[in-house]
C-alpha cells in the first residue's frame, strides 16, 4: 500500500534510499557524462550522496524541509564543480520552501520542484530546451503542480514519469550549455547526465513512496 504522507524520518529515510540508488547508478551516470562531458558525473554524484548518507544517518530533523535542506548543504560541500552547487541547489531551494512542514504530501512534492527548478534555473542560466538537467527537472515541477491534491505515493509516481519522459526528451536536443556545447549536432541521441540524475532520484523517491 503506497503512502498518503511521509514523516520527518520517512523523508529521511528516503533520501537514504535515494542516496543508495545513485551510488548504485554511478556506472551508468558515468557512461552518459563521457557520450557528452568529461566522464566525472557519475563519480562526483556518488561522491555527494555518501556524503549525504553520513549527513543524514541516525539523524533527528526538526522538518521535511530541514531533511532536504541537509541533502543539499551535503552535496554542495562534498562534490565542488557545478554538479555540486546545482543539485545542492535543488535540495536547498526546495528544501527551504517547505518551511517547518512536518510531513511531506502531494502538496510538498508539488512546492519542493516549483521552488527547486527555479533556484537550479536562476543559480545555473539554463533553461528547458537546453540539454540539461532542467529537461527532467522543469517537466517534472510542471506535473507536480498538476498533482498536489493526491497522495504523496501517486504523486511521486506521476512525477516520476515526466521526469523519466523528460530525460528521454533530452536525447533530441542539441546541448547549448557546458562541455556537451563543443559537440554541437554530435550532442543528439544521447541523454543529458543531470538529467539522467533527476530521473533516477525521483523514481527512488516514487519507489520508497510505494
Amino acid at each position: 500500500m503506497g503512502k498518503e504522507t511521509l514523516s520527518i524520518n520517512e523523508t529521511r529515510d528516503m533520501m537514504l534510499a535515494v542516496a543508495d540508488k545513485i551510488i548504485e547508478s554511478e556506472p551508468i551516470l558515468t557512461d552518459a557524462d563521457r557520450a557528452l562531458g568529461d566522464g566525472d558525473h557519475g563519480v562526483g554524484m556518488e561522491r555527494g550522496m555518501n556524503a549525504v548518507k553520513e549527513a543524514l544517518a541516525n539523524q533527528e530533523f526538526p522538518s521535511v524541509g530541514k531533511v532536504f535542506m541537509g541533502v543539499g548543504m551535503a552535496m554542495m560541500s562534498s562534490m565542488g564543480g557545478a554538479s555540486g552547487a546545482i543539485f545542492g541547489t535543488l535540495f536547498r531551494s526546495g528544501g527551504k520552501a517547505l518551511g517547518d512542514a512536518e510531513t511531506f504530501d502531494g502538496a510538498g512534492v508539488a512546492t519542493f520542484f516549483k521552488e527547486g527548478v527555479e533556484g537550479v534555473m536562476k543559480r545555473g542560466g539554463a533553461k528547458p530546451g537546453d540539454k540539461t538537467m532542467v529537461d527532467a527537472l522543469a517537466p517534472a515541477a510542471d506535473k507536480a503542480g498538476e498533482v498536489a491534491d493526491l497522495p504523496v505515493c501517486e504523486a511521486l509516481s506521476a512525477v516520476a514519469d515526466a521526469a523519466e519522459a523528460g530525460k528521454e526528451a533530452s536525447k533530441d536536443m542539441i546541448a547549448t550549455m557546458g562541455r556537451a556545447k563543443t559537440l554541437g549536432e554530435n550532442s543528439r541521441g544521447k541523454a543529458d547526465a543531470g538529467a539522467c540524475s533527476v530521473a533516477i532520484i525521483v523514481a527512488a523517491m516514487r519507489d520508497f513512496a510505494a
